[in-house]
């Protein structure tokens, strides 16, 4: 009797553990057909006028990350996630509080182990968990080749500390309070800006990752991180000059 209430048991634990696996977006599915990302400008607010000081964001020296942890009840199975971003481009008007920037969802990357460190994630994917990851971030959550860019434009609201950034994630526009610590060269031609807030998936119309009817799911809430880079490099083609122009 206990040998055959064994085998019942594994024959229904086997689908289970292999479900388990895919927590937090982690299914080992073949990646995406590569595609060309399709260039896009900037396109220009009416801030972005002549004789305004305008600084172009570096993104060799500027990074944003978002952290997404695992949640239900069998979470434990599963593991977060860091995505990060080292290809942002756009613009910042000091003197006028403004920013306007934009990044690909396909360009970033997924778990760096860096910035897992970084963020205090102590489990550790396999390449396989970090590539389904991937592709199921892109093709089943953010639907990328539907809305492949991310733009955030911010301005300076009340002591300086705070931004109103209009947000636009998967086809949706939400405007959020950003704290942000700000620091700019004295002659004007470098600024810093650093900081970090929480979003919720749902907010955008997008579905957190589950399976199991919920058991194993990605949680709502998101930690979004950045630092970012602007400088005035006279040495760069048309430096200084406001794009779309």
């Amino acid at each position: 009797m206990f040998s055959q209430n064994h085998r019942l048991s594994s024959a229904i634990r086997a689908p289970l553990l292999l479900a388990c696996a895919v927590l937090a977006a982690c299914t080992p599915l073949p990646p995406a057909p590569a595609q060309t990302p399709a260039p896009a400008a900037m396109p220009a607010s009416a801030w972005q006028q002549p004789g305004v000081h305008i600084l172009h964001i570096a993104p060799q020296e500027s990074l944003l990350t978002i952290t997404v942890r695992r949640g239900g009840p069998l979470a434990r199975l599963g593991h977060d996630h860091v995505i990060a971003s080292r290809t942002l481009q756009g613009v910042v008007a000091p003197a006028l509080g403004r920013a306007q920037f934009q990044f690909r969802l396909d360009e970033m990357s997924v778990d760096e182990e860096s910035l897992r460190q970084a963020a205090g994630l102590t489990t550790t994917p396999s390449a396989d968990a970090i590539a389904g990851t991937r592709h199921n971030m892109l093709v089943r959550v953010l639907e990328a080749e539907r809305y492949p860019w991310v733009r955030i434009d911010a301005r300076r609201a009340g002591n300086g500390e705070v931004l109103e950034a209009d947000i636009t994630l998967h086809g949706v526009t939400r405007t959020l309070q950003l704290p942000v610590r700000i620091e700019q060269a004295a002659d004007g031609r470098r600024l810093q800006a650093s900081g970090s807030l929480l979003l919720k998936q749902s907010d955008f119309g997008i579905v957190p990752f589950a399976v199991l009817g919920g058991a194993m799911a990605v949680q709502d809430q998101m930690e979004l991180a950045f630092r970012i880079t602007a400088r005035q490099d006279l040495s760069a083609p048309g430096a200084g000059a406001n794009p779309g122009r």
